[in-house]
């Protein structure tokens, strides 16, 4: 794969006149998918799809295209002297961008993954021995995820890496369900029955008649995956300069009031190196290994595209064109994993949070729904499934004023998007424990 894609960028080289510049982006993929319903394997398929895409530059003006490549060179020569004389015939007719900026520095790398893991057989057959007495329902998607980028001064980069995600709910009833997600980069069978018995625990509890409890200000324990829900609201131009300069970041309150701050033990970086998306984006420059976005609940530094960065005149830090994190780090905390039930004591145990929205932008307030597994705990026992409710809060209590700490251990978090290919877009983040927080209905 990497060897093709650098075929294809020497072909550009030959073909490309003396006043023109090329940025060459690939995307691709060799997953197998497994769908399941019923503990039954519905649709088992495998995908290998390749994508192209070419910017055309001559000075400031620039367009782009993308190609669907086949893996059959002479045929994806074809299409990439096509793709180029499309551009090339656009490119007079354009305006001049006074904003286009793109790396003229060569800095080429490499990043090439071992595959370790299995064939898909060997996994589902681990799956259905573990589902076959549940009404089990989700998809597998494994295999490999290949980016590259070339330009015409000579700079190739390269990164590779096979994962899984196993994403999944054991169904019992009407809105009753306990969803979770195994992942990881080699499978392990020991790890996923592990996994597989702390789901069948709480499912045995989801069959208990449900508890409602009425609006009101709770003690709650919002599980890693609760987190990421929050946390991923906030990517929505949280951190993102070009918001914080027009004045739409979620984080303004936070960055105009010097004593808006969150807890002393919320740290949140993007942290590339240990990620799995690429250390490069499609304009060439290269990510640092980490950014601090907050340290001890003081904002420190946004993220910077390269678009971004010549509007105002700033360094760019390889942010996306969102200027969106895609490899979030929450530092860990003091809570043991094993002391949560016990800390919480009375109050609420909730896995996941859905339909995420804000109430209150400029004041980072957020609204949404808990899901599936969410239980009453009381002298630091689960003792029942909770109806679903709408919470109503703002991230200064959730991870300020109203935060008892966050949890020691932490989850790394694969999000399982598939649209056009797999996501390699992940976090690691701790639970947190959260007193009044606030259910409206």
């Amino acid at each position: 794969m990497q060897h093709y894609f650098y075929t294809l960028t020497d072909i550009l080289d030959r073909h490309l006149q003396p006043n023109e510049i090329y940025l060459c982006h690939f995307t691709a993929e060799q997953s197998d998918f497994i769908r399941f319903n019923r503990a039954k394997v519905r649709q088992p398929g495998s995908v290998e799809q390749r994508y192209l895409e070419l910017e055309l530059i001559d000075g400031s003006r620039h367009t782009s295209g993308q190609t669907t490549l086949t893996g059959h060179l002479e045929t994806d020569k074809d299409r990439l002297r096509r793709l180029l004389a499309e551009l090339r015939e656009q490119l007079p007719q354009v305006p001049e961008d006074p904003y286009l900026l793109y790396t003229q520095t060569v800095h080429s790398s490499e990043m090439v993954a071992k595959n370790t893991l299995p064939k898909a057989q060997e996994v589902f057959i681990d799956i259905l021995e573990e589902t076959q007495s549940y009404d089990f329902v989700g998809i597998y998607a494994g295999g490999g995820i290949f980016t590259g980028f070339a330009n015409s001064f000579g700079q190739r980069n390269w990164h590779s890496n096979y994962n899984f995600n196993l994403d999944f709910s054991f169904y019992h009833e009407k809105d009753k369900a306990v969803k979770s997600a195994y992942a990881g980069f080699q499978w392990d069978t020991k790890s996923f029955q592990d996994q597989m018995a702390r789901v069948k625990t709480q499912f045995e509890i989801l069959k208990r008649p449900s508890q409602t409890i009425a609006p009101g200000n709770y003690r709650v324990y919002l599980a890693p995956a609760a987190v990421h829900e929050i946390l991923h609201l906030l990517t929505w131009g949280g951190f993102s300069l070009k918001s914080q300069r027009t004045k739409d970041s979620s984080l303004r309150r936070m960055l105009e009031t010097p004593t808006q701050t969150l807890h002393p033990s919320v740290t949140l970086l993007e942290n590339t190196a240990e990620g799995i998306a690429p250390a490069f984006q499609a304009k060439g420059f290269v990510r640092p290994d980490q950014v601090t976005l907050i340290e001890q609940g003081r904002y420190h530094s946004p993220l910077v595209s390269p678009r971004t960065a010549k509007e105002y005149g700033v360094p760019t830090n390889g942010a996306n064109d969102e200027e969106s994190p895609v490899s979030l780090d929450l530092a860990a905390g003091s809570v043991p994993m094993t002391e949560v039930l016990k800390t919480l004591d009375k109050g609420i145990y909730i896995n996941n949070l859905w339909y995420l929205n804000y109430s209150d932008r400029a004041a980072c307030r957020m609204t949404g729904m808990t899901r599936f597994a969410t239980f009453w705990v009381d002298r630091g026992e689960i003792v029942a499934p909770l109806s679903v409710m709408r919470f109503d809060e703002t991230l200064y209590n959730l991870l300020g004023d109203h935060l008892i700490g966050l949890t020691k251990e932490r989850e790394f978090i694969m999000e399982s998007d598939t649209y056009e290919v797999r996501s390699a877009n992940s976090a690691r983040l701790p639970g947190a424990l959260v007193e009044g927080f606030t259910l409206t209905l």
